[in-house]
């Protein structure tokens, strides 16, 4: 691993989506400025650097907020989304915007959840040669017991399907310009960066730190949201999905026959009962069966259709920048 020169300073962005974020954005802005001066200070950044705080069609006053920081300090950039796009397009759109001036770009939520002073060892970890650095959890202490089971359940089904996440790792991580752009030459329009980045390559590392309690506001990932999530992770990643089916319409093929040879010798040695409530059981799994496994097949298919149309990921509507 070569290490990168500590006297040329790099331009860093900070990348921070946002939905409905007034409450905790002025004390994010605040540590974040402050970290950013520190950084500079010590030599570690340039003083071009920046803030880009990505507004993803809020409708509380998180905009109107990003556009007076802008006004008070050049520090703090802002990029709006003509709607709701979702957390993934948005944070996609504050990449886009700073692959095309910074040297290093480090995403991170605006809930002051994610311990800033792990930029830090980012930072170094880059100077080392890092292309990529993962902000890695130590451990899921704040989090309640359904929590912490769902979270962990969750990354070992992706990774059992085919998918390459970094364990109790979310979007608060660290990447080279080279590496973000090759992550922008990935065209899919169903995104999931957790699973995206690794596909990137380039050396990586993890960097470890304990996840606090949200500032304030609520959280943006209520349970039916989280399971939407890992469903869009499972599927925009890998197609096991659909060859588990294949393997299930198998056994159940093998279990049929076997079945069908025991009612004929049933009927053939005159011991056959007459009764539905085998039959009528049998229906019920077979269709049930039938409608999942129709339904997983018209999720890619779904898939599919949004590819070929090639939408656009997000449409930003203003950008404020010096």
């Amino acid at each position: 691993m070569q290490e990168r020169s500590r006297k040329e300073k790099n331009i860093l962005y900070i990348v921070v989506p946002c939905y409905n974020e007034e409450q905790v954005l002025a004390e994010t802005s605040k540590r974040l400025k402050e970290k950013c001066e520190m950084l500079i200070h010590d030599g570690k950044i340039a003083k071009e650097s920046r803030i880009v705080f990505v507004d993803d069609g809020s409708k509380d006053h998180t905009w109107n907020m990003i556009d007076e920081f802008h006004k008070m300090d050049s520090i703090f950039s802002g990029v709006k989304l003509s709607r709701n796009r979702g957390h993934q397009n948005a944070l996609l759109a504050g990449l886009t915007m700073a692959s095309e001036k910074a040297d290093i770009v480090i995403s991170m939520d605006a809930d002051l959840q994610d311990d800033i002073n792990a930029v830090d060892q980012m930072i170094e970890k880059y100077y080392e040669g890092c292309d990529i650095v993962y902000g890695v959890r130590s451990a899921r202490d704040t989090d309640t017991f359904f929590k912490r089971f769902t979270a962990e359940a969750f990354y070992k089904l992706i990774n059992k399907m085919g998918g390459e996440l970094v364990y109790n790792h979310a979007d608060y991580r660290l990447m080279s310009k080279r590496a973000l752009k090759g992550l922008l030459e990935f065209d899919e329009v169903n995104i999931f960066l957790r699973g995206m980045v690794p596909m990137v390559g380039y050396q990586s590392d993890i960097v470890t730190y304990e996840r606090a309690e949200r500032f304030a506001g609520e959280s943006k990932y209520p349970l039916k949201k989280m399971l939407s999530f890992a469903f869009e992770g499972i599927t925009s990643l890998s197609v096991k999905p659909i060859k588990m089916i294949f393997n299930v319409g198998i056994l159940i093929c093998v279990i049929s026959v076997l079945a069908i040879i025991y009612c004929l010798v049933r009927h053939f040695t005159n011991n056959t009962v007459s009764g539905w409530t085998s039959l009528v059981m049998s229906i019920w799994f077979l269709g049930g069966l039938q409608l999942i496994a129709i339904g997983m097949v018209g999720q890619y298919i779904g898939k599919i259709y949004l590819e070929t149309k090639a939408r656009p990921k997000f449409i930003i509507e203003q950008v404020l920048n010096d």
